[in-house]
């Protein structure tokens, strides 16, 4: 005896000591199962000698959780039954019981020993253990927890643990309970009964009442995260009220037959929780493509060649002569739109105004919008109301606009500092889980009343009660199918699916009126897609005021207080296979009563602003210097055309030299808005175009240097429409470059079939960018393609000594993050992915061998690096990186054509302008943890740490065995009438199994048949 208890005493220091490599060691050398052998060769004795187990029990209790395989080995060495019998034996002696409380814990770190307990009615005997409240024995009662879904009747009675813990607890000393309380609930809420029995009997309204007490006291604080994921895990399910999950809008699509769309609703979710080139939060490498035939081998195109002819006429600077520079001047049909007013309280006199007459409304509003322009004329740079106008009308849509947004029609300033990161308020996100509890608890309080809703037929929404406020969304780029009124100044919103499919939920972009002052309200878009967003990183929504701008202040401004974005208890109105959304939640005060303000995702950008823009540049460029020629590349689904735009310089003499090195001009592609939801990638576009039509000499020499081809606006159709991914299709184009539809598909097939033409001819991209925006991550980076990168990265056992790379697809970024502000080497990575396999940076490397294919991701909030550090993106910044991209084309000129003059290299100072830039790196996760619980499908509450197991077992071993049992025979009784009171229905069943129990100890039984 002496000589086992001295080995147990020297292994327990040795393990204490230092850090727990000795225990891994002891563990890979079969410590574990050593100790597992000896406690059940000690335990299975008719009298087994605690002098021994206790010591034993506690080492294989700090060892056992430090190995990840000790319930399975418990199972094995059939210690499992053997342990919970000494704990039944034991429930009075309060260190045996802990010690083997603690045991039990470690096990339970296996899912199959869990089950193993609980068949064995283990949970009876732990739920022995648990008196009413009391300052006693605190460390025994503290793990005795439950690791296996309920379904025995225990919510109510842990219900009434917690409650009397917590009423009664006034000293605060015995938090540890109530946590382990909680952890139960946890555990036992897993399943749906669970959850069904929690509201049943009350746990929503204890829980919301006892974290209402917590909220006021410092030292509960550790209870209140806990007690809301427990509410939020249990709030019931709800679908979404809406008649089908489907878009409002349907487009018939050639080819295919017209079907029921309320009855599919199944959703892909194969790639909907990240933007196109967005990486997913954890990157895995096996979606590194390590096939050499697919990174080094260039396929053979998806078209014949005689296809490709067609082509040729997309490049009129290979034939025009230069006699005279052709200038295009547009001209439209003048069929005006009617342009959405100032409404105010006027709204439902202008809607019986249209019941009576279209065409008196249509003069109403055009002598309206005439005056206004008179008085107030036109102060936007490269921007005519009345040629949006004009250009809106051709524009066309899938439900026929007839209403323009203001702010595109009236136009847009950037304001004129710069806008800082909403800081987050703390516990803001549980404030306003806490105030959506309240709708269930209290449902005579909401108003629910439905104020707009895009099925119905009334132009400005439903709602005749004057202290609502008025919605409106049905004009280009719009998105908002519902809105309801919760409260008196809160109101749920629900976006509308993109066209022809029932997913993709992000978007967003609507008018509001006839709100109050100085009075906050809230919104809360609730049917979003992402798990995640910048808007729990300091991203704000923007705000555009029709007063303000009458005023002389024509800007979208970023809004917004008490943001956070989380998930929430909303699912599809009619199932389907997603069954997650999240919630939005931002509250904005409005600052002129009656005003007209439109809300957005990010700054709006529409199909008709940039006919307008590039209308406003051919007219701006000088014909004689700049070869500008607008063509059309195709017309999309709905019939908007698809422009293309060749830019560069126009020939210094009809020489024959001059026209040769034109004509030999290198080409770079550009392309954007492939997404319609990322108008952000259209305002670097719009920054890009202004540049090279400009006087600047950076970019006249860009033009001498080379041709762009530029393609603005890859998805016309998908902008037009106010969706947030795809097209008319309801496919993501940008998955659709392997193979492309000619005819559902037709940008990207006209677009691929176009760089084939050039790479038929000689004249593949220098440079081919497709400019996106990214809703994960901070400040502007670009994706490119590397296959040593790749190779490297996915731990590849490819020899990447013998290939050879031209390492030139890394200068444009690393010039970007010497001269752009905004961009973040950091953030680039160069590796190509199998799930990227069909977008247009992949295809174009691959199958056009174009060596700096890139996609350019720009923020949707803003940056943590650099002079803007702390600052959101505004259009300004936005348009200044469209600007930078240009400048860094130099750096390809001068690694390519070191003969033509110089002067474009010194103009911008590439080697000293360096800007601090730290950022993490581009394998990290995206952002940090938000600081409050996105998701509730966690567990919730702390896990066991190991320090603390270990020192609450030095606790119980230095205790005395005198000081407990005296204290353990007063509580005896009281445990027993506990057991009694909140567990009626077990006691008996309890009372026969421990009999049975311990007939089976007296007679010898193997330990095999232990709790059978």
């Amino acid at each position: 005896l002496s000589f086992t208890l001295n080995i147990l005493n020297v292994l327990d220091e040795l393990l204490s000591a230092g850090t727990d490599r000795r225990i891994h060691y002891m563990i890979s050398k079969g410590g574990s199962e050593a100790l597992l052998s000896a406690l059940v060769n000690t335990g299975r004795s008719l009298s087994p000698n605690y002098t021994v187990l206790l010591p034993l029990l506690h080492l294989l209790a700090k060892v056992g959780h430090r190995d990840r395989r000790i319930g399975v080995k418990a199972e094995d060495a059939d210690a499992v039954r053997l342990v919970l019998n000494l704990l039944n034996h034991n429930s009075n002696h309060a260190r045996r019981a802990a010690a083997c409380l603690w045991v039990i814990q470690v096990f339970c770190s296996s899912v199959s020993t869990a089950n193993l307990i609980g068949e064995n009615r283990g949970l009876d005997v732990i739920f022995r253990l648990i008196p009413p409240y009391t300052t006693k024995h605190l460390c025994t009662i503290k793990y005795a927890n439950v690791h296996s879904a309920v379904s025995k009747g225990y919510i109510s009675g842990l219900l009434g643990l917690y409650e009397e813990w917590h009423s009664k607890d006034i000293e605060h000393v015995a938090i540890a309970i109530l946590q382990a309380l909680l952890r139960c609930l946890h555990q036992a809420l897993h399943t749906t009964a669970g959850r069904q029995a929690f509201i049943s009997q009350g746990g929503m309204k204890l829980l919301y009442q006892t974290t209402q007490t917590c909220l006021f006291t410092k030292d509960l604080e550790s209870l209140v995260e806990p007690s809301v994921q427990l509410m939020r895990k249990c709030y019931p399910k709800s679908p979404l009220p809406l008649t089908s999950d489907h878009s409002v809008y349907s487009f018939p699509l050639p080819g295919r037959p017209e079907t029921n769309l309320d009855t599919d609703v199944g959703r892909d979710v194969s790639c909907e929780d990240s933007d196109d080139e967005e990486d997913e939060e954890n990157q895995e490498d096996d979606d590194l493509e390590t096939d050499l035939n697919k990174l080094g081998h260039r396929p053979e195109p998806d078209r014949p060649k005689e296809l490709l002819k067609q082509y040729s006429q997309l490049c009129p600077e290979l034939t025009h002569d230069f006699q005279v520079c052709v200038w295009f001047v547009y001209s439209c049909k003048s069929d005006p739109l009617l342009v959405s007013p100032p409404r105010g309280k006027a709204t439902q006199g202008e809607k019986a105004e249209e019941d009576d007459g279209e065409g008196g409304e249509e003069a109403h509003h055009h002598s309206m919008v005439d005056r206004l322009l008179e008085k107030l004329g036109a102060c936007i740079p490269n921007h005519n109301p009345k040629l949006y106008r004009a250009a809106a009308a051709q524009t066309k849509s899938v439900p026929g606009f007839n209403t323009l947004a203001f702010p595109d029609f009236w136009g847009h300033l950037p304001p004129p500092g710069h806008e800082p990161m909403a800081p987050r308020k703390p516990k803001v996100q549980r404030q306003k889980v806490l105030e959506d509890v309240q709708r269930f608890l209290n449902p005579d309080d909401i108003i629910n009343q439905v104020v707009f809703n895009l099925e119905d037929n009334s132009p400005w929404g439903l709602s005749d009660e004057p202290d609502s406020l008025k919605f409106f969304s049905s004009f280009e780029c719009g998105n908002l199918r519902k809105a309801i009124q919760v409260r008196r100044y809160e109101y749920d919103l629900i976006l509308n699916a993109d066209v022809n499919c029932s997913q993709h939920t992000q978007w967003f972009y609507f008018e509001v009126s006839n709100m109050v002052a100085n009075v906050p309200y809230r919104f809360n878009v609730i049917n979003c897609e992402k798990t995640n967003s910048q808007f729990n990183y300091g991203m704000q929504p923007v705000l555009y005021s029709v007063r303000e701008a009458l005023e002389g202040r024509p800007s979208w401004v970023r809004t917004g207080t008490e943001i956070c974005y989380f998930r929430n208890q909303f699912c599809p109105a009619k199932g389907g296979k997603r069954v997650t959304f999240y919630t939005l939640t931002f509250t904005v005060t409005f600052k002129h009563n009656e005003d007209v303000c439109y809300l957005a995702y990010h700054y709006p950008y529409t199909y008709s602003s940039l006919q307008t823009h590039l209308q406003a540049l051919r007219h701006s460029v000088d014909p004689a210097k700049v070869f500008f020629r607008q063509q059309t590349l195709c017309t999309s689904l709905a019939g908007n055309p698809c422009p293309l735009l060749t830019i560069t310089a126009c020939p210094a003499s009809r020489g024959w030299r001059d026209i040769h090195q034109l004509r030999n001009r290198p080409c770079i592609v550009l392309t954007g808005r492939v997404h319609p939801g990322e108008s952000n990638a259209s305002w670097v576009m719009k920054g890009t175009l202004e540049f090279l039509c400009s006087n600047n000499p950076v970019a006249q020499s860009l033009r001498e240097a080379f041709v762009f081809k530029i393609i603005p606006m890859l998805n016309p159709d998908g902008v037009v429409n106010g969706m947030h991914r795809c097209d008319l299709n309801g496919e993501d184009l940008n998955r659709q470059w392997c193979k492309p539809n000619p005819v559902l598909s037709p940008t990207i097939y006209h677009t691929k079939g176009f760089l084939y033409h050039l790479s038929s001819i000689g004249r593949s991209p220098l440079v081919f960018c497709d400019y996106h925006g990214h809703s994960r991550k901070k400040n502007v980076f670009l994706y490119g393609c590397s296959v040593k990168e790749t190779l490297w990265q996915s731990g590849s056992a490819v020899d990447t000594v013998g290939l050879k790379e031209d390492p030139g697809y890394r200068t444009i970024p690393k010039t970007l993050d010497r001269i752009a502000p905004a961009f973040s080497f950091n953030s680039c990575n160069y590796l190509v992915e199998k799930s990227r396999s069909a977008t247009a940076r992949v295809v174009v490397w691959r199958e056009m061998g174009v060596l700096r294919s890139y996609t350019m991701e720009s923020t949707y909030n803003g940056c943590d690096q650099g002079i803007y550090k702390g600052l959101q993106m505004g259009t300004r910044e936005l348009e200044e990186m469209g600007v930078k991209f240009c400048h860094s084309l130099l750096s390809v000129r001068r690694d390519t054509t070191p003969l033509y003059s110089r002067k474009l290299i010194n103009h911008i100072d590439l080697d000293d302008n360096i800007l601090d830039h730290k950022s993490h790196d581009c394998f990290e996760d995206d952002e940090p943890p938000c600081v409050e619980e996105i998701e509730y499908s966690t567990n919730g509450c702390p896990a066991l740490k190991t320090a603390e197991l270990d020192s609450d077992i030095n606790g119980n071993i230095s205790s005395t065995e005198e000081e407990e049992e005296g204290e353990e025979d007063k509580d005896q009784s009281h445990q027993s009438s506990l057991k009694s009171h909140l567990f009626p229905h077990l006691t008996e069943k309890a009372s026969t199994e421990t009999q049975n129990i311990k007939k089976s100890s007296c007679n010898g039984v193997s330990s095999g048949q232990y709790l059978n």
